[in-house]
């Protein structure tokens, strides 16, 4: 992991010892909150006056908050400005409450980050958008992004990534060149749409690699069938397509909402019309687009124009299971948010996984 020793080291002038202040630095950097199991586990301590003391000096400087879940467990929330300014990143938006279904997804991506402390990750947005716009040269404006509104004095702002899962670069088969690795973190409760939307939102990026790993990371198997199946028609099989059929598509679809003929909007073409804007733009396009219009340019021409362009890509699409996954929210959002109170006191298909163990 990219974890500094000087950045360490502040967060041990607050108090902590040397694994209590990398542990709390994964945990600010990668998911916010934690629970008291994930931290014995990280130390390989077993329950009692250790992990206690740690709790009641988080709690006692101000550092983190707990959540107490009646019976179930507590979880703790790392949210002092405190702790991120000591390892220079009092910027991250994990230090603000959030909803329930955001906790329980941060506490399996943690599972999965301390089981694999191995891995070079790209902690930060800032870092993400640095290896693609800097090192790989793709726009920014093909990354998976988000506009939030500003007061009504300020300009709206463009966050990058705001998903957060991890990303990192790693071999995809044993003897492979690193390529880059990214994913789609599953609570355990995510519905196969959530997984679809997500995808949608890296379409643009995903065409522009031309290897990459996607790998989807869940507590339960349930839906990995599912995931693969929606990612192999969505993205490998768009990808493998030569390009002239994607520009023939584009240039019908164009041509039918040049001339107004969408009486019923249909959602599946105004999407791909959008993307394929930002693909296929320019005099080249531009100049075919008219042509081919006019009847000026057929289609067994308009394919040979592009013959010579088909796709030379690797995708590789992988699950990683979370095991022994458990959590005081890993249980129904609606029976878990009734149980959940603030305090401050303690209470008495293929699965290929990133550290070589296949399921």
């Amino acid at each position: 992991m990219n974890i500094q020793a000087n950045q360490i080291e502040r967060i041990k002038e607050l108090g902590y010892t040397e694994a209590e202040a990398r542990f709390i630095y994964i945990v600010a950097i990668h998911s916010g909150y934690f629970t008291l199991r994930q931290f014995l586990n990280f130390t390989q301590a077993k329950r009692g006056k250790r992990s206690n003391a740690f709790a009641q000096k988080l709690l006692k400087h101000g550092h983190a908050t707990m959540r107490d879940y009646m019976g179930a467990g507590s979880v703790f929330h790392v949210f002092s400005r405190t702790i991120y300014g000591q390892i220079e990143k009092d910027n991250l938006r994990n230090r603000r409450q959030h909803s329930f279904d955001f906790i329980r997804t941060r506490l399996v991506l943690l599972d999965f980050i301390l089981n694999n402390q191995d891995l070079a990750y790209f902690e930060t947005e800032q870092d993400k958008v640095s290896f693609f716009c800097e090192k790989l040269e793709i726009s920014k404006d093909l990354l998976p992004a988000k506009v939030y509104e500003g007061a009504s004095s300020s300009r709206p702002t463009i966050r990058y990534f705001v998903d957060k899962f991890p990303l990192f670069l790693t071999s995809p088969l044993p003897g492979t060149h690193p390529a880059v690795t990214l994913s789609f973190v599953d609570s355990g409760f995510e519905t196969p749409s959530s997984f679809t939307g997500h995808v949608h939102a890296y379409l643009g990026l995903f065409r522009q690699l031309k290897t990459f790993r996607f790998l989807y990371i869940a507590p339960k198997d349930a839906h990995f069938r599912t995931a693969e199946d929606r990612f192999r028609t969505l993205v490998e099989r768009p990808l493998e397509l030569d390009v002239s059929s994607e520009v023939l598509r584009y240039f019908q679809v164009r041509r039918k909402w040049d001339n107004r003929e969408y009486v019923v909007p249909v959602t599946e073409d105004f999407e791909f019309l959008s993307d394929a804007r930002r693909r296929f733009h320019g005099e080249r396009f531009e100049s075919l687009y008219k042509a081919w219009r006019a009847g000026e340019l057929k289609e067994r021409d308009l394919r040979r124009e592009f013959s010579q362009l088909t796709p030379d890509r690797t995708v590789f699409f992988d699950t990683y299971l979370v095991k022994a996954h458990w959590s005081p929210v890993a249980v129904d959002s609606k029976a878990g948010e009734r149980c959940m109170n603030d305090t401050d006191h303690l209470t008495v298909h293929r699965s290929v996984h990133p550290d070589g163990e296949r399921k």
